[in-house]
């Protein structure tokens, strides 16, 4: 990929941290790695909930991977966030790696409603005798954006964190500003971005810190962060900063 020829004004992007717990939040399925008595990994595919971004889930006393977790605590969960990219390795996923455990009082109370808040048919369930809720506790935390983007970050970060209010309801502003103002964030490349030979841009996201672009120049394609001048907490806020950016772009 081409290197940018200016100064990047503003690349601030979300940490992996507040990746992990966005991917997290942004379905309630997963793949849960437990250990066998013998040992031996064990796959399975799981619903979860998630209490204060640790997994919640409930599992069956009589499944394998009931099984293992009471025998081994030791586990992790693989999440895979919704995507529509033709190629599975370019998706963003997270592996949360720690140790389960049974919630008792209060905190049972609350991993009950966590996880019937995220898997509704879990009502039918989930106060059978023969199913238990346990509790991921978070203790490393392994993010992977696509090609080329991933960081390790801890359960202690990880939990501190919170999901990215933007990026889960961008998708219908993220189409809007490439069918609508393709020349906006052409500029916004050229100025703002490092690329001055930039011919084409395309946004392929947008978060609460600003937008990702992918961008054809005269060496060939590269990819781009514009950061907004400030952090926003909502989709509502997105319009504004956006026209903010494309006036910087403008005026310089």
């Amino acid at each position: 990929m081409p290197p940018p020829l200016t100064e990047i004004v503003n690349p601030v992007r979300p940490s992996a941290a507040e990746e992990a717990r966005t991917i997290a939040a942004s379905t309630n399925v997963g793949t849960l790695a437990t250990l066998t008595g013998d040992g031996d990994p064990w796959a399975s595919f799981v619903t979860y909930g998630l209490l204060d971004g640790a997994p919640v889930l409930c599992v069956s006393n009589l499944a394998e991977h009931g099984r293992n977790l009471a025998g081994d605590p030791r586990a992790s969960i693989a999440i895979v966030a919704p995507s529509a990219q033709s190629d599975p390795l370019a998706s963003a996923r997270i592996t949360l790696a720690g140790v389960a455990s049974r919630p008792e009082g209060d905190e049972l109370a609350a991993a009950r409603e966590a996880h019937l808040a995220a898997v509704a048919a879990a009502k039918y369930y989930i106060d059978y005798s023969d199913f238990t809720l346990w509790l991921l506790r978070v203790n490393r935390v392994r993010w992977v954006g696509g090609y080329g983007r991933m960081a390790s970050t801890s359960g202690e970060d990880y939990t501190a964190a919170q999901p990215d209010p933007v990026a889960p309801r961008a998708a219908g502003a993220v189409e809007h500003l490439n069918a609508d103002h393709a020349d906006s964030l052409v500029a916004m490349a050229k100025v703002l971005g490092g690329y001055p030979d930039t011919t084409a841009a395309t946004c392929t996201g947008a978060d609460r810190y600003g937008l990702d672009l992918r961008l054809q120049t005269a060496r060939g394609m590269a990819y781009t962060r514009i950061g907004y001048a400030t952090p926003i907490d909502s989709i509502g806020e997105l319009r504004s900063a956006t026209v903010e950016l494309a006036r910087r772009a403008r005026q310089a």
